[in-house]
């Protein structure tokens, strides 16, 4: 899979960018770059494909993505309006052998690591003033802000980690991963075969197995899996609607194979994960 390659230029006199980004242009299809990101959502809400991950945003949530590990926010509907505050950053654009000082080890740590991670309790409530903070400041402040944040994530365990070490061997951009993602978006919620799918994507049924394996790290039907349980998990947290409701709006036709998927991805039922919300 080739994937877009996003070019982040620094702010004016400043070694890193900190911005905010409203749409139109908040929608960037599947895209990687060099820089870290750290993201925080502003308005509106979605589904976040990281690395080989599926899950919801909504606002106030934060996410830190290493660098050039690819990634799609998508909005749930069109017309809505969603806006973040992004910040991204080398790893080395404060220059050479700054990270080796010893009051940089929670940092260099946070850093070593190929992850996605999504912020949560006391971690997020903190970040995401700390970050608006860091959006006002100019100058050595900015960057002293900057370094907080990433102490802050870097000693903390409050985060939920996305996906680890998924190494995207693409570097130009291949119209075919941009028409299957975007075709699943919009049909997942329906019965999708292979030979639809693989249609889509202009391949033969065992090279597009072999693509998506390859790329995405795990099957076709492991990702429309993973569509479907995220879709169940707003409505679950989102209305009060039955839970049998929510099974058949989140594209199952049978009970008993929605509940054995979402204890597959969630590692509870879907009564225990509403709970967790109520």
């Amino acid at each position: 899979m080739k994937t877009l390659i996003q070019k982040v230029e620094p702010d004016t006199n400043q070694s890193f960018a900190c911005r905010v980004y409203e749409t139109p242009h908040f929608e960037t299809n599947w895209h990687k770059h060099p820089e870290y990101e750290l993201i925080t959502i502003l308005k509106g809400h979605g589904t976040a494909l990281i690395g080989d991950h599926v899950c919801d945003y909504k606002m106030h949530d934060v996410f830190f993505i290493a660098g050039n590990l690819p990634h799609w926010f998508r909005k749930h509907h069109p017309s809505m309006v969603c806006s973040v505050l992004v910040v991204h950053f080398t790893g080395d654009c404060w220059g050479p052998g700054f990270l080796q000082m010893p009051e940089m080890k929670a940092i260099q740590t946070l850093l070593k690591k190929n992850n996605g991670l999504l912020l949560q309790k006391r971690l997020k409530k903190g970040i995401v003033p700390a970050m608006h903070a860091l959006h006002e400041a100019r100058g050595i402040d900015k960057l002293l802000q900057l370094f907080q944040c990433l102490h802050t994530i870097g000693t903390s365990t409050q985060y939920k980690i996305l996906t680890e070490d998924f190494h995207d061997p693409a570097v130009a951009v291949n119209p075919a991963i941009e028409k299957i993602i975007d075709y699943s978006f919009k049909h997942f919620l329906e019965p999708v075969t292979l030979e639809e799918i693989a249609g889509v994507a202009n391949m033969t049924i065992p090279t597009f197995c072999r693509f998506f394996k390859k790329n995405i790290k795990k099957t076709y039907f492991d990702f429309i899996r993973d569509l479907r349980i995220s879709h169940a998990c707003k409505l679950l947290t989102s209305t009060s609607k039955p839970i049998l409701e929510v099974c058949y709006e989140s594209g199952y036709k049978s009970w008993a194979h929605f509940s054995k998927q979402f204890k597959e991805v969630k590692a509870q039922t879907p009564s225990e994960y509403r709970r967790e919300f109520v």
